[in-house]
C-alpha cells in the first residue's frame, strides 16, 4: 500500500481574503495532520480492510464537519457577516473526500466499508 498525498486546492486558498495567511496556514496544517495519521495507519497496517475501515472514520468526520460548516453560512449572511471561512472549510472537507476517493487500491475497500456500515446500522435501527 502506498502512503497518500493530501493537499489543499489552490481555488480554495484563493478564496480566502488576500490579507489573511493565517486560514490558509490552518487548513495546511489540519490536511497535513489527516494525511499524518492515515499514512501512519498504513504503515502499521498491511491489511487493507483495516486502512479502509480507519479511513473510513475520517470520511465520516470530514462529511459531519462539512455539513457543520455548511449550516454556518446561511447564519452568518443572516448576522450580515460574511461566510467566506465556512464556505472554504467547508469546500476543503468535500474536497479531501473526493481526494480518498480518488485513490485507487483504497476506494474499492471503502465503498466495502462504507456499504457494510450502512447495512450494519440498518440492522441495529430496523431492530427498535
Amino acid at each position: 500500500m502506498d502512503e497518500l498525498s493530501l493537499g489543499v486546492p489552490r481555488p480554495i486558498l484563493e478564496s480566502l481574503p488576500a490579507d489573511d495567511d493565517v486560514a490558509g496556514e490552518d487548513m495546511q496544517r489540519a490536511v497535513a495532520g489527516i494525511e499524518d495519521s492515515i499514512n501512519r495507519v498504513i504503515r502499521e497496517s498491511d491489511d487493507e480492510s483495516e486502512v479502509a475501515e480507519r479511513v473510513t472514520d475520517v470520511l465520516e468526520r470530514l462529511e459531519s464537519q462539512a455539513e457543520r460548516y455548511d449550516e454556518f453560512v446561511p447564519e452568518l449572511r443572516a448576522w450580515g457577516q460574511s461566510p467566506i471561512y465556512a464556505i472554504a472549510w467547508r469546500n476543503l472537507q468535500l474536497d479531501l473526500i473526493a481526494q480518498l476517493g480518488e485513490v485507487e487500491w483504497l476506494s474499492e475497500h471503502l465503498d466495502r466499508e462504507r456499504n457494510s456500515r450502512l447495512v450494519a446500522d440498518g440492522i441495529r435501527f430496523g431492530d427498535r
